[in-house]
């Protein structure tokens, strides 16, 4: 309940934010900028909504840290380091 209603607080923030800027950025008319919040806060939700999509949560974790896969890619980085380091 209050993950909706902190997200339609936003959503209301949003709009009224587009409201101020576009109306008074571009010298519009109340209904003009009306309008033109009233479309563009849909578009930044969405917009907003395909860029973060796939950072939230990763598809393929990392393998856990008591599997041999990763011990043996810890060692092999730790190896490559060292070579770096003397050269």
């Amino acid at each position: 309940m209050f993950t909706k209603t902190k997200q339609g607080a936003l959503v209301v923030c949003l709009f009224l934010f587009l409201f101020v800027v576009i109306g008074g950025g571009l010298h519009l008319n109340p209904g003009g900028a009306l309008l033109a919040a009233a479309t563009g806060t849909p578009l930044a939700i969405h917009f907003f909504n395909r860029r973060w999509a796939g950072r939230g949560v990763e598809h393929n974790p990392p393998p856990s840290s008591r599997s041999p896969g990763s011990a043996r890619s810890v060692a092999e980085a730790h190896a490559e380091t060292e070579a770096f380091v003397r050269q």
